[in-house]
């Protein structure tokens, strides 16, 4: 007799099938919210612009466990690359397959099926168990969880632990739990020249050849060692654009687009002062525009890593690494409150990628570490 998949898998194969793509939620939340009621949670939507977050809550002591996540997936791309339809959930060799399983609806389905066999057994937990969704992570990640944290510290409410369900694990679940993250700088450059013919370069100006040093200068500063923690700022180029299409034009302007990761050792206006001195040394006629995405921040150890190391070893036995490698995440909005932030996930290997899957077994325990987290913090 083939057996059923469990809770957990159920929850995360219906969301997967609600095409929740950035900014739309397609009724991911509701599908949430009528869970966490019958758990008798105080639901609160927080629309914002375009973007459908929620905050559910229950109890109203101190402290505040919150299990932060978002519904909204990246598109799948080409659908005749997938295997199976990316919206239609598919298990097959114990791998559950469809947009976002991994990234990150199985994790949160495995928040909800934690909750519901906490609460079972501990349905006078001490403090309150909290959820922060939204649905504006893979975007522009402006009328998300910031502005839902925003509306909780404009009232006063805080988070005390944030665990955050981005799939962290690298090899096997829970070999690494993020407890911070580096910060994320864009710059804007718009490098003005004057626009001739090739064949007459002393009537004109290249901007091309005037950026050429600067960026290299650029991409070739030593920012910091780095420390403990993070690794050193780095600086890449993303996009450079100039020319007309002509191969006897000189172009009047060259654009560029670059971004710095930077660690707990740099502040923004420090890159900023640093960058402009080495585009000033070069003589360049320029603009640049700043887009600064998030502040580095670090979870020290204390209640909320403890309790993820211990739980992860617990359910599955392995030692698990602490780290701030990778992207940013909704973490870098809740850490600046005063919250410990704590991202515990499953494997990313497939995550944004064709035939994005997830394990069914780790699905499981990952429900299995969420539930013993709550119970070393809340009882």
């Amino acid at each position: 007799m083939t057996k059923q998949p469990s809770a957990t898998v159920r929850l995360a194969c219906e969301l997967i099938s609600r095409p929740s793509v950035t900014p739309e939620d397609a009724g991911c939340q509701a599908l949430m919210m009528a869970r966490l009621e019958r758990l008798g949670f105080q639901l609160e939507p927080m629309r914002f612009g375009e973007v459908d977050n929620f905050w559910a809550r229950r109890g109203d002591e101190a402290p505040v466990f919150c299990f932060a996540g978002h519904t909204d997936v990246v598109p799948p791309g080409p659908l005749e690359r997938w295997d199976t339809n990316p919206f239609e959930p598919t298990i097959r060799d114990g791998m559950l397959h469809g947009r976002g399983a991994c990234d990150m609806k199985g994790a949160l389905a495995a928040m909800i099926t934690a909750t519901e066999g906490f609460l079972a057994v501990h349905p006078d937990h001490a403090g309150s168990i909290a959820f922060l969704i939204t649905s504006d992570e893979e975007g522009p990640s402006i009328d998300g969880t910031r502005k839902v944290v925003e509306a909780l510290e404009a009232r006063g409410e805080k988070i005390d632990y944030a665990l955050v369900g981005e799939p962290s694990s690298k090899a096997r679940l829970g070999d690494i739990v993020k407890h911070g993250r580096r910060g994320s700088l864009t710059g804007k450059l718009y490098i003005q020249g004057r626009q001739g013919h090739v064949a007459y370069p002393q009537f004109a100006d290249n901007p091309i050849h005037r950026a050429a040093p600067a960026l290299a200068a650029l991409a070739a500063e030593q920012w910091d060692q780095g420390n403990a923690h993070f690794p050193p700022t780095s600086f890449q180029i993303s996009n450079v654009h100039a020319g007309t299409g002509a191969d006897n034009v000189i172009p009047d302007a060259l654009a560029a687009v670059f971004n710095l990761r930077f660690s707990t050792e740099q502040t923004p206006e420090a890159i900023q002062e640093r960058v402009h001195a080495i585009l000033d040394a070069h003589g360049l006629d320029y603009q640049l525009d700043w887009r600064l995405s998030g502040l580095p921040f670090l979870t020290p150890a204390g209640a909320l890593l403890n309790a993820g190391l211990d739980a992860i070893a617990a359910v599955t036995g392995v030692i698990a690494e602490p780290s701030t490698s990778g992207g940013t995440s909704d973490g870098r909005f809740i850490a600046p409150t005063g919250a410990e932030v704590l991202e515990v996930g499953p494997v990313n290997a497939t995550i944004h990628k064709v035939n994005e899957c997830v394990a069914v077994k780790e699905l499981d325990q990952l429900a299995a570490i969420y539930a013993e987290m709550l119970r070393r913090l809340l009882t």
